[in-house]
């Protein structure tokens, strides 16, 4: 009455050793936060932050084992809105950098979110020109 199944199951198949590509935890963390100071390293750069992006760079650096590629252009928004943008994007690196208990990555994410909140608050010594 039934047909018997010929093929191999997509089960068994996806145990074998080699079937698909596999990463450590360490490592998907690594790319996430790596990801997360890229961008903020974009958007540093518009907001014209030399020292910092030096900084982030060296980190994004140290992460994927290749320097960064600089942020080429411009969005045009507003300062206020790249702090934010800024703000949020530091927040997010700080949880993945604690997450994988990245000291030196932790240490400067918390101090961009610091400026960034400083030049929110109006400060004219804050996250540079």
């Amino acid at each position: 009455m039934y047909e018997p199944i010929r093929t191999k199951s997509v089960h068994t198949a996806a145990d074998a050793p080699g079937a698909y590509p596999h990463r450590s935890r360490e490592e998907e963390l690594d790319i996430q936060l790596a990801g997360h100071l890229a961008a903020l390293l974009a958007v540093t750069d518009e907001l014209g932050d030399d020292e910092g992006g030096e900084r982030i760079a060296r980190q994004v650096a140290r992460l994927r084992g290749a320097p960064p590629a600089r942020h080429a252009g411009l969005s045009g928004a507003p300062r206020e809105e790249l702090h934010r943008k800024a703000h949020a994007l530091a927040g997010r690196a700080l949880v993945v950098a604690a997450s994988r208990a990245d000291t030196s990555a932790a240490i400067l994410a918390a101090e961009r979110m610091d400026a960034h909140t400083a030049a929110l608050a109006g400060d004219p010594l804050a996250a540079a020109p």
